[in-house]
């Protein structure tokens, strides 16, 4: 069956950076967009990045949040998606999941098939 695992996150200083990962297995990973999304205590699951399927860099999505900061980006060889946070602020202190949908990539959580079961980010001002 299908199994998205996330890993990478932890606790950071404002300003730091991480880098997380998602391990995919199951499905034919360069057939499948990937997307990043993160959920704080209290909210609603909110879009973070994402990437269409294929080898190309160029077909990605960011929220206006994230832009600039974060990078979503994949390696198809070894089935697995990243995401580059970088001048992290303690409002992106979240749940990151990741997920997957057949091709294009969307912001719309509704459109992904799979999921993982998330990693805890942590932002310290």
């Amino acid at each position: 069956q299908v199994q998205l695992v996330e890993s990478g996150g932890g606790l950071v200083q404002a300003g730091g950076s991480l880098r997380l990962s998602c391990a995919a297995s199951g499905l034919t990973f360069s057939s499948y967009g990937m997307g990043w999304f993160r959920q704080a205590p209290g909210k609603e699951r909110e879009f973070v990045a994402a990437i269409s399927f294929g080898w190309s860099a160029d077909n990605t999505l960011y929220a206006s949040s994230v832009k600039g900061r974060f990078t979503i980006s994949r390696d198809n060889a070894k089935n697995t998606a990243y995401l580059q946070m970088n001048s992290l602020k303690p409002e992106d202190t979240a749940v990151y999941y990741c997920a997957a949908k057949k091709r294009y990539s969307s912001d719309y959580r509704e459109d992904y098939d799979y999921w993982g079961q998330g990693t805890q980010v942590t932002v310290s001002s």
